[in-house]
């Protein structure tokens, strides 16, 4: 049985010694430098890296994260645009793709999610035509700046409408997660059938094709997070044309490159993937305390062994990971022209200390089940394993923001390494979209605005409120949603 522990908060570690001592303490090998430096002392990450053809000035990469406050018809909100003229002042030279965009309203994740077609197209084209600008203001001109778009159907974890409903299209059964999202484990109405995927194919290309004419520089085809990109690539136990062998659990990803690659010629290609998962986690019981959630311990999963449903994970022991598909699933994207993929792991769903290490839970998680600097060196390390294997591909790394203050400090280790090409932020560009721009061109940070992962930026969704950094950005901390939200977590406490 779990017992909840209490881990050393970064704010207790003094310096790059205190926290490699830490790291030692843990059982990793992630290296810090001591001090962060600027682009005039030539830090690694402000060295140049050529992708797609196109000299990048900086190794700093805005991650793609799920919107909450776009309009019902898929439109970018006020809220969305301050966001992404944010992301353009953060001097970053990679945007990969702002945020995740719907290809067609059945997939989106909230019922506020941006979408794709061709009444939103013009809508989504001024939302980058803002960012640049804003980028402009800060950087002196965006030669050197490249903007993609995240292309997503949600699968499993569709809401697509404004009733509070999950409305889930899934690849196929999961013994654990359908129990979990109530699914019933023979209602095979709501997998999608092979024909219904090769649909889904057209509308991902129409999406990519008004991408294109919206002037974004890539797609990115998003295999990761527990979404249907994702979940098709661990469905072993699918029949057909899309389940089973690793040919057809990639044919949906390989055959979609293939159709954007001919039909939207010029129009680049990333991937964003999952390359690692473990068994969904649930609280402990036995270790809640009044509204305070128990311990993540694993579900039950030996009723389900070997375990057939997850990719980058080992069948006979779901705790651990498996790298061997995902190298392959790399060299296959390799030979498929495609060398840019944005690395991350498991869901934010069913195992969110895998994918977004976090001292404090959001509402529908629970406490650490480890140290998050443990998450944080798992991210690290898989990425520094595919760098290895693949050395020829771009490849963006996760999970940084736990990191806080030491974050710059151990991204220009990584990058001096070439462990990594370039360090993704997502969660701290919320709080502190300037953090690049700062290290860069100041070598310090201001610590006031550094994210703590006090994850109100996930549990304001959660509630059906938009999402952004409610406690240290003063836009949102002074909201109505800021209100509701201390409302929602009052009464929640009160139980």
């Amino acid at each position: 049985m779990a017992e909840s522990q209490v881990y050393p908060k970064l704010a207790q570690l003094s310096g790059a010694k205190d926290l490699l001592a830490r790291w030692a303490e843990l059982g990793c090998d992630i290296p810090c430098d001591e001090r962060i430096r600027t682009a005039a002392e030539r830090s690694p990450l402000a060295e140049p890296i050529t992708v797609f053809g196109r000299r990048l000035g900086n190794r700093w990469c805005i991650q793609p994260m799920e919107g909450w406050d776009g309009t019902l018809d898929g439109r970018p909100s006020e809220w969305t645009r301050r966001r992404w003229e944010r992301f353009g002042k953060s001097g970053a030279k990679l945007i990969w793709g702002g945020e995740a965009v719907a290809v067609r309203h059945d997939g989106r994740a909230n019922p506020n999610q941006l979408w794709i077609n061709p009444d939103t197209q013009g809508d989504l084209a001024a939302l980058r035509e803002s960012l640049v600008r804003a980028h402009q203001s800060v950087a002196g001109g965006t030669d050197d700046l490249l903007i993609g778009l995240q292309l997503t159907h949600s699968g499993r974890f569709s809401k697509p409408n404004d009733n509070a409903r999950m409305e889930p299209r899934i690849a196929c059964h999961h013994p654990i997660l359908d129990a979990r999202f109530r699914i019933r484990p023979d209602d095979d109405s709501i997998v999608l059938a092979d024909d219904e995927l090769r649909r889904l194919m057209d509308d991902f290309v129409q999406a990519s094709k008004l991408a294109a004419g919206a002037g974004f520089d890539f797609v990115d085809l998003k295999c990761c997070h527990g979404y249907l990109g994702h979940e098709l690539l661990g469905a072993h136990t699918r029949p057909g044309a899309f389940g089973g062998s690793f040919e057809n659990r990639t044919r949906f990803t390989r055959e979609l490159i293939g159709r954007v690659r001919a039909e939207v010629p010029g129009l680049h290609i990333g991937v964003r993937l999952s390359a690692f998962d473990l068994v969904p986690f649930m609280d402990d019981p036995a270790t809640r305390s009044g509204s305070r959630k128990g311990v993540g311990i694993p579900a039950r999963f030996d009723h389900c062994l070997p375990y057939r449903y997850g990719f980058g994970v080992n069948p006979d022991n779901p705790l651990e990971y498996d790298l061997s598909e995902p190298m392959r699933f790399l060299e296959m994207l390799s030979g498929l022209g495609v060398n840019l993929v944005n690395i991350t792991g498991g869901s934010p769903y069913y195992n969110p200390h895998i994918q977004r290490p976090a001292y404090f839970p959001p509402s529908d998680g629970y406490q650490p089940p480890e140290d998050p600097l443990v998450g944080v060196a798992r991210q690290i390390d898989v990425v520094r394993q595919l760098k290895q294997r693949s050395p020829d591909m771009v490849l963006v790394g996760s999970g940084y923001t736990y990191l806080q203050e030491f974050l710059p400090l151990v991204g220009q280790a990584v990058v001096r390494n070439r462990w990594v090409d370039f360090v993704g932020i997502g969660r701290m560009v919320l709080s502190y979209p300037e953090m690049p721009v700062d290290s860069l061109g100041k070598g310090a940070l201001d610590t006031r605005r550094v994210c703590r992962t006090f994850s109100d930026c996930t549990t304001g969704p959660r509630k059906g409120l938009i999402s952004g950094c409610f406690p240290l950005d003063e836009a949102y901390r002074h909201s109505e949603a800021a209100q509701k939200l201390k409302e929602l977590k009052r009464a929640e406490e009160a139980g």
